[in-house]
């Protein structure tokens, strides 16, 4: 790598339109030329949950390339990290092939992001197909009971529903349930969980989602979009959810996130708002 040099580089706040109370994410809007070492050292000095490089498209059909790496490791995809990287893309004078739409370039390939006409800081991106799907084993689904420390008949399901960071999902009675959660983190050695209960009619939000990642230094996340993608297509799927919902995470973190899912034409859409925080350079 060359001698450090000024590169551009912005906060965003993910899946809110208010400053703090959602997912913060750190993108480094130039990264040409940073080897892996420097953007994981980087990741790991930023202390947040995701930090991303965005980088010229290795193909004809993208925008643009983004690297995702956590203080643990890189991850091929991550849904905060998209809608937060787009964002920034465009505010720095990306401009896309296509009007409607913009293409990133990402460890799984590529991924469709929309913008809202009527709201220019809400994106949404089509949720990538899982890599793994279906019940868990009993072991899974045993080591996931003791991780949140509930009843095995507590947990009416666990569902695998990995599109790149290695999800497993539990689906439990309702929201409540949910929110007091107080994982074992020793327990959930080894594993990604995510749980999603629903909320009563009336409520707020119709869902809440927790995402627990010790293994890659988070051990709690915020606000997930690539979770919440994965649960989408899940409890769409088996009628648990309808196609058009808002899921609620970050409670207990004292975050208000609010992530918009929604199948049209048989593709799933996970969007949220991004709200601009820190701008300026950063010297890599």
């Amino acid at each position: 790598m060359s001698s450090p040099r000024p590169r551009p580089f912005v906060q965003v706040d993910v899946f809110t339109d208010t400053t703090l109370r959602g997912n913060p994410l750190a993108v480094v809007v130039d990264g040409s030329g940073l080897d892996e070492a420097c953007m994981q050292a980087f990741a790991r000095w930023t202390n947040l949950s995701e930090t991303t490089f965005l980088l010229p498209p290795t193909g004809v059909q993208a925008d643009y390339r983004v690297r995702i790496f956590t203080p643990g490791g890189e991850l091929p995809f991550a849904g905060h990290p998209t809608l937060g990287s787009c964002q920034a893309w465009l505010a720095h004078g990306g401009v896309p092939q296509q009007a409607d739409e913009v293409v990133q370039e990402c460890g799984v390939g590529l991924v469709r992001i929309r913008r809202d006409p009527l709201r220019p800081a809400r994106l949404a991106f089509a949720a990538p197909a899982l890599r793994r799907s279906g019940p868990a084993d009993a072991a899974v689904r045993e080591q996931v009971c003791r991780a949140l420390r509930l009843a095995p008949d507590e947990v009416l399901r666990v569902q695998w529903v990995d599109n790149g960071p290695g999800w497993v999902a539990a689906w439990l009675k309702d929201a409540a349930t949910v929110r007091a959660l107080r994982p074992d983190w020793v327990a959930m050695s080894g594993l990604n969980v995510g749980v999603a209960g629903r909320w009563p009619a009336g409520a707020a939000v119709d869902l809440e989602v927790r995402a627990f990642v010790p293994g890659l230094g988070v051990p709690e996340d915020p606000v997930t979009g690539s979770l919440n993608a994965g649960l989408a297509l899940w409890l769409i799927d088996e009628g648990l959810m309808p196609e058009r919902y808002v899921a609620g995470q970050g409670h207990a973190l004292g975050r208000d996130g609010r992530v918009q899912v929604q199948r049209i034409d048989g593709v799933t859409w996970i969007g949220g708002d991004v709200a601009p925080c820190i701008g300026g350079q950063v010297l890599l």
